[in-house]
C-alpha cells in the first residue's frame, strides 16, 4: 500500500464542492458546530451532557414543552484594536439550537440543570411509575 500526499491549496478537488452535503438546499455554514452530546440512563434519572466551553450561564435558553427539551444559545461579541490611524474591528457570533425529545417516563418538574467548566448538565428524573420496583417475595398459600 502506498501513501499519496495531495496537496489542495492551488486547485481545490472541484468534487469535494459538489458533493457537499447541502448542494442544493442552500448555504453549508463550515464554522457552524452543534455541541456534542452525552446521555445516560440511571436507574432513578437520565443525565445529559453538553460541551459548550465559552459562554456564561445567562447567554442559555432552555425550555420544556410537549415533552421536547430545547437548548438554544445566542453569543456575539465585538474587539476594537487602534493602532496609529488604523482601526480593527472583528465580530464573532455563534449560535446553536439543540432539540431532545424525551420519553414519556421523564418528570418534567422535576428536571435540572447547572453549568460549570464548559458542561451544560441536565439531571432528568424519572416518573415514580417508570423505576424498578424492588423484589417481592410471594408466599404459598
Amino acid at each position: 500500500m502506498s501513501l499519496i500526499k495531495r496537496n489542495d491549496v492551488l486547485f481545490p478537488s472541484i468534487m469535494n464542492e459538489i458533493l457537499k452535503p447541502d448542494w442544493f438546499g442552500g448555504m453549508v455554514n463550515d464554522n457552524a458546530s452543534i455541541p456534542a452530546v452525552n446521555i445516560k440512563e440511571n436507574e432513578k434519572d437520565y443525565e445529559l451532557e453538553l460541551a459548550v466551553p465559552g459562554r456564561k450561564k445567562e447567554d442559555f435558553k432552555i425550555e420544556v414543552n410537549e415533552n421536547l427539551l430545547t437548548v438554544s444559545s445566542e453569543t456575539s461579541t465585538s474587539e476594537n484594536e487602534e493602532k496609529e490611524n488604523y482601526t480593527r474591528r472583528e465580530f464573532t457570533f455563534s449560535s446553536f439550537k439543540r432539540a431532545f425529545t424525551l420519553p414519556e417516563t421523564i418528570d418534567e418538574d422535576g428536571i435540572k440543570a447547572t453549568y460549570e467548566n464548559g458542561i451544560l448538565k441536565f439531571n432528568l428524573p424519572k416518573k415514580e411509575e417508570a423505576l424498578p420496583k424492588p423484589k417481592r417475595l410471594i408466599e404459598l398459600s
